[in-house]
């Protein structure tokens, strides 16, 4: 019989972001933390933190399940002959979705683009699942997994674009991810609602509006619904709100018979990791905040809630 936290996957972003934030997904990782992982596929450090995730498997309790993390808006382009960064932002992509003058041309420059990423870090994947078991190390992975920084999967022009890709090459999924969270269960404990900002609460709201491409793609390929937990809380997903809402959230999800994921960004950038590759903005807001040490916090309690509904 599936228990409730069968339908719980910790999750964190970002692996191959930097060194250092890889290395402390690492640390989590050999403790047993997360149950999947995200990897960014267009950053110069991609070689070096892949290494470092292959020569740790041997020693991991569990290899975690591993998504390609499609990044659009940052990295390098690896569609481009000179190596070229991404200059797309989440408000181009959404205006190419609905200009019919540079929709076409716009769409096969993302397809392109996915196509890149994915062959990249798809053929390290099923590398590591390979290796993996011929070290006796269990992988819950059975297919292709896909996510994207700052959820640019879900815009209609990129969702179309990936969809007819994965259509034509045949590769098999188990997972794409449907940023779609149910705002119910925050707006039911009042006590937290001074603790929400209001620009995540309209990420909730246009994400949810994308939700329905997600939704019948799973349906379509007989994969399990999911709801995410990462969007009211994003930039802060610490361990006392983790502890308050997690009975409800993963009560939610199993009466609905969806996966919970619950989102993380557990690894934190140093200074001297900043390049071109990353907006200066993004890295001293996000990449570069202590709430990365916060969040990993957030993850090992998350952990111990899951492991005690377990027990």
């Amino acid at each position: 019989m599936r228990t409730n936290t069968d339908l719980i996957d910790i999750h964190a972003d970002d692996y191959a972001l930097t060194v250092h934030t890889s290395e402390e997904m690492l640390a989590l990782m050999k403790d047993g933390i997360l149950d999947s992982i995200s990897i960014v596929p267009n950053n110069s450090c991609y070689s070096t933190c892949m290494d470092m995730l292959r020569s740790s498997i041997p020693d991991l309790p569990f290899l975690p399940k591993m998504s390609v993390h499609l990044n659009l808006i940052e990295g390098m382009s690896l569609s481009s002959d000179d190596g070229s960064l991404n200059t797309s932002t989440w408000k181009s992509l959404f205006i190419e979705s609905y200009n019919p003058l540079t929709r076409s041309k716009a769409k096969k420059r993302i397809k392109a683009e996915i196509n890149a990423q994915i062959a990249r870090a798809w053929e390290d994947i099923t590398n590591y699942l390979r290796i993996a078991k011929e070290h006796n190390i269990s992988c819950a992975q059975t297919g292709l997994r896909i996510d994207s920084h700052q959820h640019t999967h879900m815009i209609p022009i990129v969702w179309s674009a990936l969809t007819e890709y994965l259509n034509e090459s045949g590769i098999q999924t188990e997972y794409i991810r449907n940023s779609k969270e149910p705002l119910l269960p925050f707006i039911t404990t009042p006590a937290l609602w001074s603790t929400y900002r209001p620009v995540n609460i309209i990420k909730n709201r246009i994400l949810n509006f994308f939700s329905g491409n997600p939704d019948r793609y799973d349906k379509a390929n007989d994969h399990r619904q999911m709801y995410l937990w990462g969007l009211v809380m994003s930039g802060k997903m610490d361990a006392g709100r983790i502890r308050k809402l997690y009975q409800t959230l993963s009560k939610k999800a199993a009466k609905d018979n969806r996966t919970l994921e619950i989102l993380f960004h557990p690894g934190r950038m140093t200074k001297d990791e900043l390049t071109s590759e990353i907006p200066p903005a993004s890295a001293e807001e996000f990449y570069l905040s202590a709430n990365r040490d916060i969040e990993k916090q957030g993850a090992i309690a998350c952990r111990k809630l899951k492991d005690r509904k377990t027990s």
